[in-house]
């Protein structure tokens, strides 16, 4: 029964109505998985509640079998999904079923096409959860008690996605007698098919046959009078209610780890691949560990949910254990059940544990040796992983020291061998097509990939036909920082130090730069002399072969584009002014030799054009136009 004097009306903000017509069009396909989803979430909740009750065993209140009822009527048309797990107030009830709790809605609808196959894809990637209720009923009531509270404090939520309340949910008070939570779903037209035991059996066994606590349903047998199936009283179990990571490797299908991947991440596609192992030894425990095929909309929140469920001898213990995998792999989905923790672990004892310290470097192996598989044997599904995680990947060269080569090892790089953008180049490719002689990993690091392919820092690379990295994400040269070498090459920037080829340059090379280097020494000097603090050094090039000039920092001093990258974020960074190189065979240069009365000009010209070829910005661009102006103006007299 509820109390009507204490209906409290409310409507959903604009988006969530927007996402549910949406996946109510754009899911129907597949619409048997809203009882996957129910099911799932009222598994969650008698995980909850056997946790809770680790420290206060009142909340099982008599009644510690937990279990999750399926029923149906034909008279009124409804299924209900009943638990009697964890339950919730009206503060939880309002939270959790009247808002959307997902980072990232405005990206979401950014990238909706109005293709219904591409944005059911884009709802599942989104998370669907409860909502998806609607794709088969046009009202929803929520009967629901938390643990441990008064019957009378029950809630009745409820909405209606049909006619003038459309949109809009009621929450009031309800005397309760049982705890946990009911969901009845009042289904659309057309939905008759529901009505059914066999069809609701049949959903339960494809999509939730793994779940832990038992699904029941009243018997049914056939009555040869009434020529239908009648519903007796008595109830009997649907599902195989075990631990699926329990049970031995031969005996899950193929169909079963994707049916539990999505009870475990709440996503619509299955995952691109997994590893199950149970780890004996001096510690126990179980892994069932999922990568997804696409990347959660939360990836990049500053304070995101993610980890895997934690299990301490089949009890559940908790959600987003993070402290199980480094944040890096934050992406991986699954279970870990340890058969060593104490049942009373909180967040704060997996901070101290060296158990979990364990744990957390034998799964962290695992997802990286599945990820190296996927690589070798998959090359298209890894293509597709890298697209999706690979910048979170380059996170782990900073992260995790102890597993540095396996993730140097995975990682993909765009580069001169194909001069496209798409990241396919693992360093062992490029080891394996450096010319002969070639010691060292080359990469050029800029804000655009197209800036990085036209780098000038790249001429002589490519007249000598040696392959070059080009690193266009933010992350990057943070990342390869953590990475001086691969495989006993060292890696280097081409914009840093003074570039030495060793045995890809011959002596009549060297020979002639040195000579340049003499010739042009008082050149030199005037143009050190001419841009002052602007410039530490100015020296004759050997990286350019068509541009006049070109800017380099020293070989230990952070890359112009990293301090760009730090400046624009507001970090103070230490300033240091560049080296000018300038090739002495270009005609700018030449003329600069012989300049007298607009020396000053053509210097100042030269600097700020390497300046922008390499990314940066002009500290006085009116100046700059001016210059250019009258140099132009001088020429064409």
């Amino acid at each position: 029964m509820s109390d009507t004097s204490q209906i409290e009306k409310r409507g959903f903000q604009a988006e969530v109505k927007q996402l549910l017509h949406l996946m109510i069009h754009s899911l129907y396909s597949n619409r048997e998985i809203f009882l996957r989803e129910l099911v799932s979430n009222a598994s969650d909740a008698c995980d909850k509640l056997r946790f809770e009750a680790l420290d206060n065993g009142a909340l099982f209140e008599n009644d510690s079998e937990l279990k999750i009822r399926v029923s149906f009527d034909k008279a009124s048309r409804t299924v209900t999904i009943s638990d009697n797990g964890i339950g919730m107030n009206r503060d939880e009830a309002i939270a959790h079923l009247g808002t959307i709790a997902k980072s990232g809605t405005k990206e979401f609808f950014s990238r909706l096409s109005g293709d219904k196959q591409a944005d059911a894809n884009l709802i599942g990637q989104f998370g669907v959860g409860f909502y998806s209720a609607f794709i088969v009923a046009d009202k929803v009531t929520v009967l629901t008690r938390r643990a441990g509270d008064a019957a009378d404090a029950g809630v009745k939520w409820e909405c209606s996605m049909a006619g003038d309340e459309a949109g809009e949910y009621s929450v009031a008070q309800y005397t309760k007698a049982i705890r946990g939570t009911d969901i009845i779903l009042h289904l659309r037209e057309g939905e008759d098919d529901l009505l059914s035991g066999w069809k609701l059996r049949s959903i339960i066994r494809k999509y939730s046959d793994h779940i832990v606590q038992p699904i029941v349903m009243q018997k049914e047998e056939w009555d040869q009078e009434k020529a239908e199936n009648v519903v007796k009283d008595e109830e009997e179990t649907v599902n195989q209610a075990n631990a699926l990571w329990t049970r031995s490797k031969n005996d899950i299908s193929e169909d079963d780890y994707k049916a539990f991947y999505k009870h475990v991440s709440h996503d619509y596609e299955d995952p691109v691949a997994w590893s199950h192992a149970k780890v004996e030894g001096r510690h126990e425990y179980t892994q069932l560990l999922y990568v997804p095929k696409r990347a959660p909309f939360d990836l990049y929140d500053r304070t995101p949910r993610h980890g895997l469920k934690l299990y301490v001898r089949r009890v559940f213990i908790m959600d987003d254990a993070e402290k199980l995998l480094p944040h890096y792999l934050r992406f991986v989905r699954g279970v870990v059940d340890s058969a060593d923790l104490p049942l009373n672990v909180s967040r704060e004892i997996l901070q101290e544990s060296k158990d979990v310290d364990t744990i957390r470097g034998g799964c962290t192996k695992k997802v990286l040796g599945l990820l190296e598989d996927l690589a070798d044997n998959r090359k298209e599904d890894y293509a597709a992983f890298w697209t999706e995680f690979g910048r979170v990947l380059k996170e782990g060269l900073g992260e995790d020291h102890a597993n540095k080569d396996k993730i140097a090892g995975l990682l993909r790089f765009a580069s001169t061998h194909l001069d496209s953008p798409e990241e396919s180049v693992s360093l062992k490719d490029y080891i394996g097509r450096m010319k002969e002689g070639q010691e060292k990993i080359y990469y050029v690091t800029a804000e655009s990939f197209n800036a990085a392919k036209n780098s000038p820092h790249l001429e002589v690379f490519r007249k000598k036909g040696i392959e070059v990295l080009l690193l266009s994400d933010r992350i990057d040269e943070w990342a390869v920082g953590y990475l001086p070498e691969f495989e006993g090459k060292q890696i280097v920037s081409v914009a840093k130090g003074d570039l030495d080829l060793g045995s890809l340059e011959d002596e009549a090379e060297k020979k002639k730069v040195e000579e340049q280097a003499e010739e042009f020494k008082p050149l030199l000097e005037k143009v050190k002399t001419s841009l002052g603090d602007k410039v530490k050094e100015v020296r004759v090039t050997h990286r350019l072969t068509d541009s006049p000039a070109c800017l380099v920092v020293d070989e230990h001093e952070m890359g112009a584009n990293l301090a760009r990258l730090l400046k624009a974020a507001g970090q103070n960074v230490p300033t240091s002014a560049p080296i000018l190189e300038i090739n002495p065979e270009h005609p700018v240069v030449a003329r600069l030799k012989s300049e007298e009365s607009k020396f000053d000009d053509w210097a100042a010209v030269l600097f700020d054009q390497a300046l922008l070829a390499e990314g940066g910005t002009l500290d006085d661009p009116a100046t700059f136009i001016k210059r250019m102006n009258q140099l132009m103006l001088d020429l064409s007299k």
